[in-house]
């Protein structure tokens, strides 16, 4: 495993963090993970060098955060620095962060939090945190010991990032989406290089764009640019060495789903380093970044955290469906895909556009008109 600066911090991160964000689940439910498969999986990537851990409060129905709780239990805690994040959206009056923090102690069956986020900062949360002293809380912890380093996950524009890396002088690290094709959005390349020139660590999410990037079967397009690669790594190793090549980086996170992916992703790690790619390379990413965004209609990461959908609309399956069947060119593909897979009371046509998800969209989709863009397209007679 290679090993990188943590920022200013005065400890060296693993290139590959574990996110726990995407487990491995019971019968296509993301709330019954698989315990004894992920529970093999993360210590595994522990024994072999990965020393950060990525939860939240959300993750997997607030499941995560107690099975990895019970997996470091034994022994493992001492071995990583655990990060985890306030949910910004639960967050109404003071006493909420204490009740929440609290909670989050018991469910991770720790004493501390090495590295603490404020979850996904937009607009809205920032000012809801400012108007609620949220400094003077996060210094307290501090000084308690049941923090040791404060950082923000991040989704708006780049000005709003701009503004909350600016709007305290103690963030130790910051958390956001990067990948070869989102290199223009929310706090995007102009963040990362600010968040680095102020000392911060920056910690990446999203690095395959929720699996987008590693699908089995490439947009042609995007096939034809990787072909020209004189490298022997497939296009998921492209997109994850393009990361590691950049100082600025200072841990990937990846949300593994199967043995499979954590052995590969730690195999990648380990050959990882900054300044490894040539400039041909480079041009190679910037070349599948324009061919996968030409063809990529619907953002959605498939983070879900726009369920329960109060209708029992199946969300990021559909744009899953959706973005496949436009990206290939394959509408009666995704036509019987829809079909088959998402039972009717489940389908786009039952949105009663009551907003909720969209006000919880870390992307800011359109999820309301994209759910009708959708539908029509996997339903009209072709």
């Amino acid at each position: 495993m290679e090993y990188r600066n943590f920022g200013k911090l005065d400890w060296k991160v693993s290139a590959l963090g574990f996110g726990t964000m995407r487990f491995p689940v019971i019968d296509g439910d993301s709330s019954k993970i698989d315990e004894p498969t992920a529970a093999k999986m993360l210590r595994y990537a522990i024994d072999n060098g990965v020393n950060y851990v990525d939860t939240a409060w959300g993750y997997h129905r607030e499941q995560s955060e107690p099975f990895v709780g019970r997996v470091l239990a034994d022994g493992y805690r001492e071995r990583v620095k655990l990060a985890t994040k306030m949910p910004s959206w639960l967050v109404k009056e003071p006493g909420d962060l204490d009740k929440h923090f609290n909670t989050q102690l018991e469910r991770l069956q720790t004493d501390y939090i090495d590295c603490y986020l404020l979850h996904a900062l937009n607009k809205r949360y920032w000012d809801n945190y400012l108007s609620l002293n949220i400094f003077d809380w996060l210094e307290r912890k501090k000084d308690e010991g049941k923090i040791r380093a404060v950082g923000f996950s991040f989704h708006d524009s780049y000005e709003v990032f701009e503004e909350i890396i600016n709007g305290y002088d103690h963030w130790d690290f910051c958390q956001i989406q990067y990948n070869y094709v989102d290199i223009e959005e929310q706090a995007g390349v102009k963040g990362l290089k600010l968040a680095a020139d102020k000392g911060l660590a920056v910690v990446i999410m999203e690095p395959l764009r929720g699996g987008g990037l590693a699908s089995p079967v490439l947009p042609p397009s995007v096939a034809e640019v990787f072909a020209r690669s004189e490298h022997p790594w497939t296009h998921i190793e492209w997109a994850l060495q393009w990361l590691w090549d950049q100082p600025e980086v200072s841990v990937v996170l990846s949300g593994m789903s199967t043995p499979e992916q954590v052995e590969q992703n730690v195999q990648f790690a380990s050959r990882s380093g900054v300044g490894k790619l040539s400039d041909d390379d480079r041009q190679l990413i910037s070349d599948a970044h324009q061919a996968m965004r030409a063809c990529s209609p619907i953002p959605c990461t498939k983070c879900e955290y726009c369920l329960p959908c109060p209708q029992g609309v199946r969300i990021p399956s559909i744009f899953a469906i959706y973005n496949d069947a436009m990206m290939f060119n394959l509408q009666a593909y995704g036509q019987r895909n829809y079909g088959f897979s998402v039972p009717k009371d489940g389908r786009a046509d039952q949105c009663i556009e009551c907003g909720a998800c969209e006000a919880l969209c870390p992307q800011q989709i359109e999820i309301i008109e994209s759910l009708k863009v959708a539908h029509k397209y996997l339903t009209e007679t072709i």
